[in-house]
């Protein structure tokens, strides 16, 4: 059997702004005063950063947050460093500390680690909280690595196949909840999206706050909503898209959805409706953060 290599991961200061929260002067800052990271340059001696400056950072900014200078920081060795981030977990109730904890785990596809986590995050704030307030956070931090194109195949389906799991249980659960007389939403992926994740994590929010679901999961063709529609009652319809589109084909499947299904309201979400802020029809809205779709759909 013959393995790839991957090719080396490149961060840009930007990237690692996002990331990390840590804006990007007093990045250049602790890297010049403490050598915190060391970047390199590419042939064209453009600066980038690597996996390890990336977990480093993610590091110190939880120490930092947690009362910690970076002047002692600094003179910390690994150890001592992975040893009080263990300690801050148990006891902090900081979904920062845990969502940049999750992003580690990922880079270094640690499953002990991240199911540590994930379990201690349940106990102090409960399932629900953890998905709104720990899961969703990082899961749109894992979408701006995969945009960047700095995540490995290997640790998205680590990640995917982790929280997958944990999600369908969690949505299973939910059977039976759905009151006789509730809205129904018809949920699905475009043709072609294949990121399931944020789908889930909606679902689940869904059927908890007991409306009906048909859900049709990933890359379902326009012709088969248009179907499933004509023959079940559906209220409302809830898509995500994350995949690359330009701005016209987004603006031109939006225009679709609305025209085909005019009775209906259309909740979107997705890496797209961040990237293209295009006018939206009067029956397209913005599903916006767990919280925020909560309270639109509280009393529907």
């Amino acid at each position: 059997m013959f393995y790839t290599k991957q090719p080396m991961i490149q961060y840009s200061i930007k990237d690692l702004e996002q990331l990390t929260g840590i804006k990007a002067h007093t990045i250049r800052i602790w890297e010049k005063r403490y050598q915190l990271i060391e970047p390199e340059r590419t042939s064209t001696n453009i600066r980038f950063y690597s996996d390890n400056d990336l977990k480093r950072l993610l590091n110190v900014s939880i120490l930092n947050r947690n009362g910690l200078k970076i002047s002692t920081i600094v003179t910390m060795c690994n150890e001592e460093i992975n040893e009080r981030i263990i300690e801050i977990s148990e006891t902090s109730h900081d979904s920062d500390n845990q969502i940049e904890q999750l992003i580690v785990a990922m880079i270094e596809l640690d499953e002990h680690r991240f199911e540590r986590i994930l379990s201690t995050s349940v106990i102090k704030i409960g399932f629900d909280d953890t998905v709104v307030k720990v899961l969703y956070p990082f899961f749109e931090k894992i979408g701006i690595l995969w945009q960047i194109g700095t995540i490995y195949p290997a640790q998205e389906h680590f990640v995917s196949n982790l929280l997958r799991q944990k999600l369908i249980i969690a949505i299973d659960g939910q059977s039976g909840n759905a009151r006789p007389d509730s809205k129904c939403f018809l949920i699905f992926l475009p043709s072609n999206e294949w990121h399931e994740l944020g789908l889930l994590f909606f679902n689940y929010l869904i059927k908890k706050s007991g409306y009906k679901v048909i859900y049709l999961g990933q890359s379902v063709p326009f012709e088969d909503l248009v179907e499933v529609s004509g023959k079940h009652k559906v209220d409302y319809l809830f898509t995500s898209i994350t995949t690359p589109l330009t701005r016209k084909k987004y603006a031109e499947y939006i225009h679709q959805l609305s025209t085909s299904f005019e009775s209906q309201k259309i909740y979107i979400t997705g890496y797209q409706t961040h990237e293209h802020p295009v006018d939206l029809p009067e029956n397209v809205l913005l599903a916006g953060s767990p919280t925020d779709f909560m309270a639109k759909i509280k009393n529907l």
